[in-house]
């Protein structure tokens, strides 16, 4: 690695200042500037979070009449997309910041939608406590309609450092789970820095613990069991599908930027440059595919999940589940993209872009992390049955 020629330093240069526009380009390339250290150090990246907030994101999934953007599913998921191309971590701390904007407005009542996506819009809120198959954390009622919770949630996105979290806690009397937002700091709940993954090392995901946390009663969430309510679901999925896009899309940039600038022909290629190896051409060609492909069903679903959205209280549950088998679809091709051209991208650049600095690895260790949240094999599973009797998905935690 002592070559004067080998991309040493591609993608280490420091990322000092704040984009000097406030405009989606500028913070892409501040991120994009930083993404390889950061993602080498992990920890909280407070201050790439802080442009993400300067940039305006936090709050397009918030409707207008509570100060937001209100802007549509396909244009949210685009933008999810485009970050997660230069830094999946921060593009899946975005989006779960979304999901916790749906959960106020599909779970909370009226003065609870003023208070918190209000609030939402002028502090700059949420972390996330949710993770309904973590039922470590327990939910005793008071009597008064509020609870103390005791225990501790894993897969905390978006918590540290940050203003408020919606929770959800298992309560023992009824087996049901409850829903609430409260202030993180609020005493007893403790914000632990123990998430040490392979990948997505910047998504602040690690554990919550909390210790005789009271809950009020005008805290407490009211979970709807609706088609409307229930796309909460979908819209989390579609952040992870269109994560996986973006990945795909990052990896084949990176693979291309490395082989224009350092690539080498093959000794028996007979081409003298490597962007005229016809096996190098071919590999391009196969990475665009699965990305572009991958692009056009997670396009395909936000339409989908939007129109679905606009329906609100009124939409069936025959239209609710159209837009989850075409998420599961969105998400299949995803994944599969994700992991594939990340790795492809190895055979694209050669055995010199394993250099440890330049952390083009994030992209696969990113996309194993995150593929691993639901088994793909029930997604194949309920699109064929689709494809075979008809049979649509059935609402879960993650259809």
């Amino acid at each position: 690695m002592n070559d004067p020629g080998h991309p040493a330093t591609l993608q280490t240069r420091e990322a000092s200042a704040a984009p000097a526009v406030r405009d989606l380009a500028g913070l892409l390339e501040a991120l994009h500037a930083s993404a390889a250290q950061r993602d080498l150090a992990g920890g909280h990246a407070a201050q790439e979070k802080q442009w993400i907030a300067d940039a305006g994101l936090l709050t397009l999934a918030v409707p207008r009449e509570f100060g937001g953007e209100g802007a549509s599913w396909p244009d949210i998921y685009e933008i999810i997309r485009k970050i997660a191309q230069v830094d999946s971590a921060l593009a899946h701390l975005l989006g779960f910041t979304f999901l916790q904007e749906v959960s106020i407005h599909v779970w909370g009542n009226a003065e609870q939608r003023e208070r918190y996506l209000r609030g939402t819009v002028k502090e700059r809120w949420w972390g996330k406590a949710v993770n309904p198959l973590d039922t470590r954390l327990v939910a005793t009622a008071t009597g008064d309609g509020g609870y103390l919770l005791n225990g501790q949630k894993g897969f905390c996105s978006g918590t540290r450092g940050s203003q408020m979290m919606t929770v959800s806690a298992q309560d023992p009397l009824s087996g049901n789970a409850v829903f609430a937002a409260v202030p993180t700091t609020r005493e007893g709940i403790t914000v632990n820095e123990d998430w040490n993954p392979i990948g997505q090392r910047q998504t602040d995901s690690g554990s919550v613990s909390f210790t005789q946390v009271r809950v009020e009663p005008d805290e407490m969430l009211q979970r709807a069991d609706t088609p409307y309510a229930s796309l909460r679901t979908l819209v989390s999925q579609q952040v992870m599908t269109n994560l996986f896009v973006g990945i795909a899309q990052g990896a084949l940039d990176e693979a291309r930027a490395y082989v224009t600038q350092y690539g080498k022909p093959w000794l028996n290629s007979g081409v003298a440059k490597a962007t005229d190896d016809p096996y190098l051409i071919q590999r391009f060609g196969e990475m665009r595919i699965q990305a572009v492909s991958a692009e056009a069903l997670a396009v395909r679903a936000a339409h989908a999940l939007d129109a679905a959205w606009r329906e609100g209280p009124a939409l069936s549950a025959q239209a609710r589940a159209h837009v989850a088998l075409a998420t599961s679809e969105a998400k299949i091709v995803a994944h599969r993209a994700a992991l594939d051209v990340s790795e492809k991208l190895f055979d694209a650049c050669g055995a010199r872009a394993t250099h440890g600095p330049l952390a083009l690895d994030r992209f696969w260790r990113n996309a194993r992390v995150h593929t691993l949240h639901d088994p793909l094999d029930y997604r194949v599973r309920d699109v064929g049955r689709y494809a075979l009797s008809g049979t649509l998905p059935e609402v879960s935690l993650y259809t």
